[in-house]
């Protein structure tokens, strides 16, 4: 698949998908001695995932006011526009936007529909913004989150998830902050089936009522899971590339997201974190193709489901629905 295939994408975290060289940056112009984050390449440095939400935190603490989050926007826009992605929905975390504080959040949430703007006049890339709560800052904290998000819900801020470390807590922990955020029309994902195993995606599912899931690829390890998830018209956001680089998957003929698809499941293709992996969406299509023989058929089919799955509003479906086309 070339750079310039229309591409959607539905799983990307803002800080995580930061160049390292913008965060280096920012550290200089803040006087910041982060150098520990990153490879004598320059590249982001860390062994397994839990390390991982180490640098992403540290990196993540040179994003100090609303204009660094402009400035991030612009940068992750463009590299996601130069992969052929023409609509994509980032996760957002008021925890790192002003500490939870609705106010704040709203100064932090305006710099970025601002960037937003700009790049989609710029590059032609729309980008929508889920609010996520941090899973191990704890089901409190994730309170203060969902009223975040409950507050600016709208045509722009389209849903509510959950992301983190998986090993801490349970779903249903959880389940308050997805209800107000329900109420106030939010749609939901979460991250499950990554560290956790699938007994995490079927509690993620029946305990907040989720239409997505984040990764969810360990669902594979039980096939009456799996074809629960594809009577029930559930998507899995996958994040080849993503597994992969943390260990989860050998290689990219070992990842299950061709079974998966082939057993009914509706699939879509995201980077997760891409500099962090060493990813692009370009790059998730070329590797697929190379390992499961995949052609321009199965990656239209990917992501006209990606764009049925958006939390977008449908004007914005149509819009991008043409342009795929195309």
């Amino acid at each position: 698949m070339t750079q310039t295939h229309p591409k959607v994408e539905l799983h990307l975290h803002l800080e995580g998908a930061a160049p390292p060289a913008f965060i280096r940056g920012l550290a200089a112009e803040k006087k910041m001695d982060i150098s520990g984050i990153f490879d004598e390449r320059g590249n982001y440095s860390y062994t397994d995932f839990w390390q991982f939400l180490k640098v992403y935190e540290a990196a993540t603490e040179t994003l100090k006011i609303p204009e660094d989050y402009h400035r991030l926007t612009l940068a992750v826009l463009e590299e996601s526009a130069a992969s052929g992605v023409i609509y994509s929905e980032t996760f957002l975390s008021p925890d790192f936007c002003g500490g939870r504080d609705v106010g704040a959040w709203r100064e932090y949430l305006h710099a970025i529909r601002e960037a937003a703007d700009l790049a989609e006049k710029r590059d032609g890339i729309i980008l929508r913004g889920i609010v996520t709560a941090i899973r191990h800052f704890g089901p409190e904290k994730s309170k203060e989150t969902a009223l975040c998000a409950a507050e600016t819900a709208g045509d722009w801020l389209v849903g509510f998830g959950l992301a983190g470390d998986e090993k801490m807590g349970k779903p249903k922990d959880f389940a308050w902050s997805f209800d107000a955020a329900r109420e106030a029309g939010l749609r939901l994902t979460a991250h499950a089936g990554e560290w956790g195993g699938p007994e995490s995606v079927r509690d993620a599912i029946c305990d907040l009522g989720i239409e997505r899931v984040g990764h969810g690829v360990r669902a594979i390890e039980d096939l009456a899971l799996v074809d629960e998830i594809a009577e029930k018209g559930i998507v899995l956001e996958v994040c080849p590339g993503s597994n992969i680089a943390l260990g989860l998957y050998p290689g990219w003929r070992t990842h299950p997201i061709h079974r998966l698809r082939e057993r009914g499941v509706k699939v879509t293709v995201s980077t997760d974190d891409p500099p962090f992996f060493h990813t692009t969406m370009a790059r998730e299509y070329q590797m697929l193709a190379e390992a499961f023989d995949w052609d321009d058929g199965v990656f239209e089919e990917i992501a006209k489901t990606s764009l049925a799955a958006a939390f977008c509003d449908e004007a914005t479906r149509e819009a991008v629905a043409k342009r795929l086309s195309e």
